[in-house]
């Protein structure tokens, strides 16, 4: 066991704080990596502040990590010492469900994947996050960050960025399909980033035009305020899919008349609170609803292969530990672009 200093969240609501945490010593087939760069991702927030679920506290947050190997196991084939690496939502799961067998840990159903923090671990004992010095997770949930994508840039990719690639993937996105991003903040901006390298063609919906400059910058063709009523308009029926990233009720019914025949509404946003979707909206073009988690391991990787093919990295705020809270309250406040990330060595 090694004793590490992190910012932890002592109770539900609570300012997070200057403390230490144990972290179990290097295993067989463990990574140890001194982590540089954690984002800050608004699942944090929900999480420290027990807007989902009663939370463990205290809480150590953070699954945006992006650090160095200084150690590994006997057991380690697929890192060596001086390597840059990521650890995202996961590490840890069954390993034998058929999602697991099938490289989509993140819906496993044995037990469910071992998030990174605010869960529990094999042994029994709370897992904690990135907002840390290090690390210690098993070879098998931690990926490589290729050369040319910067450990700052690529920590919100492990979250914000396969939350985003992972179901423009599944839903086919590319060359002749219209996406529609909802919400240009920490997801969004990625989406918007993936949903172009992979030539689709791509418009931002967001509350008003405040961010037009920078949606057009970033990758989108086209940029439109959802508070105008003209939009919904001028656009029903344009969409193949629509990628939702707001974490808050919105008025579904009005996004679903956006679909073409076949097309797919995708939430990667979680809001706190219920809602609502009638069934009316649905019918007549075939339309779907649907979701999506993350990604598994193996697709992280393909992710971050391709944004570094493709020279995709988050829009970032690089901030001190000391200006955790502050940078929750502004998230909150969205007064940020496009992600905040904690540069570790002030921990």
């Amino acid at each position: 066991m090694t004793t590490v200093a992190a910012y932890a969240a002592p109770a539900a609501k609570a300012p997070l704080e200057r403390t230490t945490i144990e972290r179990r010593a290097v295993g067989d087939h463990d990574v140890l990596l001194d982590i540089k760069f954690s984002g800050i991702c608004h699942s944090d927030i929900h999480q420290a502040q027990d807007g989902w679920n009663p939370g463990i506290f205290p809480m150590v947050p953070g699954h945006e990590i992006a650090g160095v190997v200084t150690e590994v196991g006997p057991g380690v084939t697929k890192f060596a010492v001086g390597d840059h690496v990521g650890v995202g939502c996961m590490v840890d799961s069954c390993r034998e469900c058929d999602n697991c067998k099938a490289g989509l840990e993140q819906y496993c159903t044995g037990g469910g994947p071992v998030w990174t923090y605010n869960s529990v671990g094999k042994d029994g004992e709370p897992t904690y996050g990135g907002y840390s010095e290090n690390i210690v997770v098993d070879q098998d949930f931690v990926v490589r960050i290729p050369k040319g994508l910067p450990l700052d840039a690529a920590a919100p990719l492990l979250c914000a960025g396969i939350t985003t690639y992972s179901p423009l993937k599944h839903w086919n996105a590319g060359p002749g399909k219209k996406v529609a991003v909802v919400g240009l903040g920490g997801l969004g901006h990625m989406g918007v980033k993936i949903a172009h390298a992979l030539g689709a063609e791509v418009t931002v919906l967001s509350q008003s035009l405040r961010k037009k400059d920078d949606g057009l910058r970033l990758g989108a063709d086209h940029y439109y305020a959802t508070s105008d009523p003209k939009t919904f308009e001028e656009l029903a029926g344009t969409f193949d899919i629509i990628l939702n990233t707001v974490s808050a009720p919105l008025d579904f019914a009005a996004l679903l008349s956006l679909l073409r025949t076949d097309g797919t509404l995708v939430n990667v946003g979680i809001p706190e609170e219920e809602v609502n979707i009638s069934l009316q909206s649905l019918f007549g073009n075939r339309r779907s609803v649907s979701s999506s988690g993350i990604g598994g391991i193996a697709e992280t990787q393909e992710m971050l292969d391709f944004c570094a093919e493709h020279g995709l990295g988050a829009e970032i705020e690089l901030i001190s530990a000391e200006e955790i809270n502050e940078a929750y309250d502004r998230v909150q406040a969205s007064d940020v672009r496009y992600r905040f990330v904690i540069d570790a060595a002030t921990i």
